[in-house]
């Protein structure tokens, strides 16, 4: 039987290497972002008790480092789709405010600052704040009504109300008109408002997150917050 020749036998170990490095990077791949994951729940309105007396009427803002925070939902895709999960990252530097007064919900706006994104894998972190959400060079996304909300009757205590706000959102240094599907609650002392947005990232000039060709995210993602406002 023939034996390889020494040209032969180099390119055979030059494959090995590359088997053994795509091995490595695929299980190095799979542990970081499929192992252990641990996705955030998506934001729902908590039933806090009510409090007595309180007026609806005024202004209401979000301030940060509170329980309010924005977040964002993609799917990670292993190896083609083989797998796939929920990935979230999120931050409670908000600022958000709005005024009431009787059913019209007028001002709105809401900032989140990206840099301070935080998920389950710190290097999931480091890398969208220079590729695809690239927050080091865009730190904020913003939304900014662009009319009042008019609901049918001023809300009562305890009551959830479902409505629409339409307006334009900031992301990655682009602006979109949006209309963002919420939810609120007063009770007494406090607003709680949710919402989840479904984006494509071609909209905002965003490239998808590519890792080696091991672990993608697809083309579409979600933006998610819960806000919890105070009078004043």
């Amino acid at each position: 039987m023939r034996r390889p020749t020494t040209d032969e036998r180099g390119g055979i170990v030059t494959l090995l290497g590359l088997a053994v490095i795509l091995v490595v990077a695929g299980g190095a791949a799979f542990w970081w972002f499929f192992v252990r994951s641990d996705a955030a729940p998506p934001p729902r309105i908590e039933e806090t008790n009510l409090a007595a007396g309180g007026s609806l009427d005024g202004t209401w803002t979000v301030r940060p480092g509170g329980e309010s925070y924005v977040q964002y939902r993609v799917k990670e895709q292993f190896v083609g789709a083989v797998l796939q999960t929920d990935a979230t990252g999120r931050t409670s530097s908000v600022d958000a405010t709005m005024t009431i007064h009787g059913s019209t919900i007028s001002d709105v706006s809401a900032t989140a600052d990206l840099v301070s994104l935080a998920s389950d894998k710190d290097r999931r972190d480091r890398y969208i704040r220079d590729n695809g959400l690239q927050s080091h060079r865009f730190p904020t996304a913003k939304f900014v009504a662009a009319q009042p909300i008019t609901l049918a009757q001023a809300p009562q205590k305890g009551e959830k109300v479902t409505t629409r706000a339409r307006g334009t959102l900031t992301l990655h240094g682009i602006t979109h008109a949006v209309t963002w599907p919420l939810v609120g609650r007063w009770d007494g002392t406090t607003v709680q408002v949710v919402g989840t947005l479904p984006i494509r990232f071609v909209d905002y000039g965003i490239t998808p997150p590519n890792i080696g060709g091991f672990v993608t995210v697809g083309a579409t993602g979600r933006i998610e917050l819960a806000l919890f406002f105070a009078k004043g």
